[in-house]
């Protein structure tokens, strides 16, 4: 069974940096796209950020020039920079796996574990 395991995420105050990382396990072959999603209070679900395996990243434009997403295909852990961090940045952010082919299974999509993220002074 293919899961993500992540860590980081906490307390910050605003300007202040913060960085997520996300490791799938489970006898994984490939996976097509990596990234995360974050859900603020009241608000839905929102992609974040998301890098292929080919290493082509696409972001919310509200990170634009603060977020940096990457990824260790060896390692099949995707990481996630974030920078100069806002109160609105504040939410449970989730990492997400897409087209993951194991050795038993193919899954369209992965879902890992939330992490709150509270960017407050």
């Amino acid at each position: 069974q293919v899961q993500l395991v992540k860590s980081g995420g906490g307390l910050v105050q605003p300007g202040g940096s913060l960085r997520l990382s996300c490791a799938a396990s489970g006898s994984i072959f490939s996976i097509y796209a990596m990234g995360w999603y974050r859900q603020a209070p009241g608000k839905q679900r929102e992609l974040v950020a998301v890098i292929t395996s080919g290493g082509s990243a696409n972001y919310t434009d509200s990170v634009k020039g603060r977020f940096t997403i990457s990824r260790d295909n060896a390692k099949n852990t995707v990481y996630l920079q974030m920078n100069s961090l806002k109160p609105e940045d504040t939410g449970v952010y989730y990492c997400h796996a897409a087209n993951v082919v194991s050795t038993k299974h193919r899954y369209l999509e992965v879902w890992g574990q939330g992490t709150l993220v509270t960017v407050s002074s």
